[in-house]
């Protein structure tokens, strides 16, 4: 099968990537080792991990598990002097769907034998290798990417393409090559991360994540604009029908009023939300109207009427259940629980 490109804005991705390898419409959970060196960074680790615990919350389920590894199971510390106790070394892991090699500081030094050695041994055992921050380093020394696209933190980019003249160094933000992953930072690991959720999920859950991670340090989010919750898309009649979302929270249009405005009928419409956003308008437009309900619950006084009606909900009870289902809390406990 051939492989398809699709070059966005400071990424680059070439098909197939970690999707081809299971089904993730069941229960089953994709798992992953996350495999820490000494001097490695907090940053990154949290920036890579968080995004799939939040989706767990989401979806309400444990979507996504992970294990933190080290080569030979010992504790290791970050960059900044915090500690982390691995489950086990990197050999005694259990197969799983993808490995995140993360090493910061001092990384060249690592490639030794021994580390060289378990990677390659890894990577009979994961289907998706992924190097962040300079872990495309460890992989290319050990003869993981050759032949294919990849990238590092800029600060290694251009020693990294001279040393390893078979890798495809690209001056991307984040790049997915296949079973192949990579990422230049701590930032990017983030978006990576929301990248491969979004593949497993739909871009609708990744607005949610966004609005938790990137628009403030909790749920109300930073911004009490409601279009900073639209999700980005490229499809312009999807933009068009978000906009009118967004406009008309407090009174829902039908999905047949929002097509009108997006210029097509409704059965495309639907086909084009779920394309780009994976999941169709109603759920997209539900799922708006509660994240900034949540952000009235969290950073206003309004009561839990008033958050319902300016939410579309004219029954408040219907709203809290809703909002429960959504968010797995009531907006009372939510309101409680931050006002701590």
């Amino acid at each position: 099968m051939g492989l398809t490109f699709s070059i966005m804005p400071n990424c680059l991705e070439i098909m197939p990537d970690w999707t081809k390898t299971g089904d993730v419409s069941g229960e089953q959970a994709r798992s992953f080792g996350v495999l820490l060196f000494e001097r490695f960074s907090n940053h990154c680790l949290a920036n890579a991990i968080e995004p799939f615990r939040a989706a767990n919350t989401f979806l309400g389920r444990k979507a996504y598990s992970w294990r933190i590894l080290t080569l030979d199971g010992a504790p290791v510390s970050s960059s900044s002097g915090f500690p982390v106790m691995p489950e086990c070394a990197l050999a005694e892991a259990p197969r799983g769907d993808a490995l995140f090699v993360m090493p910061s500081y001092g990384f060249r030094s690592l490639a030794t034998p021994k580390c060289l050695r378990a990677l390659q041994a890894a990577a009979r055992r994961y289907r998706v290798l992924a190097g962040l921050d300079s872990g495309s380093w460890l992989l290319a020394e050990a003869g993981l990417l050759g032949g294919r696209a990849a990238t590092i933190h800029f600060e290694e980019f251009d020693a990294f393409a001279e040393r390893f003249p078979d890798v495809d160094a690209r001056r991307e933000r984040w790049v997915i090559d296949g079973d192949r992953l990579s990422a230049g930072g701590a930032a990017t690991a983030y978006e990576l991360a929301t990248q491969l959720i979004e593949r497993d999920y739909g871009a609708a859950l990744t607005l949610e994540i966004a609005s938790l991670f990137m628009q403030g340090d909790h749920p109300g989010g930073g911004s009490g604009d409601p279009n900073s919750l639209a999700p980005k898309t490229k499809d312009r009649k999807v933009r068009a029908a978000l906009a009118e979302m967004l406009a008309n929270l407090e009174t829902p249009l039908s999905v047949a009023a929002l097509a009108k405005a997006a210029a097509c009928r409704s059965r495309e419409l639907e086909r084009r939300f779920t394309s780009a956003l994976g999941a169709p308008p109603r759920t997209v437009y539900r799922r708006l109207r509660l994240l900034q309900a949540r952000r009235w619950i969290v950073d206003s006084d309004l009561g839990v009427s008033e958050v319902a009606l300016r939410s579309g909900y004219r029954d408040p009870s219907a709203f809290t259940r809703a909002f429960k289902a959504e968010f797995g809390a009531s907006p009372q406990r939510l309101r409680r629980s931050w006002a701590r």
